[in-house]
């Protein structure tokens, strides 16, 4: 749901907001409100996590994430939480979200209130900020569509979705049966 279009929003700003169940996002002082996810978002985003977490474990490519983080590249006029995410590998134990800038992989699970962030608004974004690669995960059409920073249309895909990162001498393969079994 859009909030107020005439405002602009600062990070500081949303990071006071009460904490009442919704997610709290900004894009260029766009502020984004999702309504907590549903459960099939949060069973597809849980074996996505596990498989790219349990990949970063074998190839040291990075860190994988889980949001609630607060992503913003050091900007006032941004705050994110994307789904599940690599952190570059160099953040080693560094604590504090705002030092985070480079990212190997961004991951979205599309829901009916978010569709149009991820898709656009937060796409637009982490290309611009030049997230290496973007999977937006639709759970209703059984595909992923695999964006980078500088494509023009995603690729699409159906059966399985793959991410080699440098440093990796094998990909990670997610077979989407497997991601949207019952």
């Amino acid at each position: 749901m859009p909030a107020q279009l005439d405002r602009y929003y600062t990070r500081e700003e949303v990071l006071a907001f009460p904490d009442d169940g919704n997610r709290y996002e900004l894009v260029h002082g766009e502020l984004l409100v999702s309504p907590s996810p549903v459960v099939p978002h949060q069973l597809v985003v849980g074996r996505l996590y596990v498989w790219v977490f349990n990949y970063c474990e074998r190839f040291p490519v990075g860190r994988a994430m889980l949001s609630p983080a607060d992503l913003s590249w050091g900007k006032d006029d941004i705050l994110v939480q994307p789904d599940v995410f690599v952190m570059g590998a160099q953040y080693g134990g560094r604590s504090r979200w705002e030092e985070m800038v480079h990212f190997g992989l961004f991951i979205e699970v599309l829901s009916p209130s978010t569709a149009r962030y991820d898709r656009f608004t937060k796409r637009r974004l982490y290309q611009e900020m030049r997230v290496p690669v973007y999977w937006v995960v639709d759970i209703a059409k059984r595909q992923v569509e695999v964006w980078t920073p500088d494509a023009t249309l995603p690729t699409v895909v159906s059966d399985r979705v793959t991410w080699q990162p440098d440093g990796a001498t094998e990909p990670l393969v997610v077979e989407l049966d497997a991601l949207f079994a019952p």
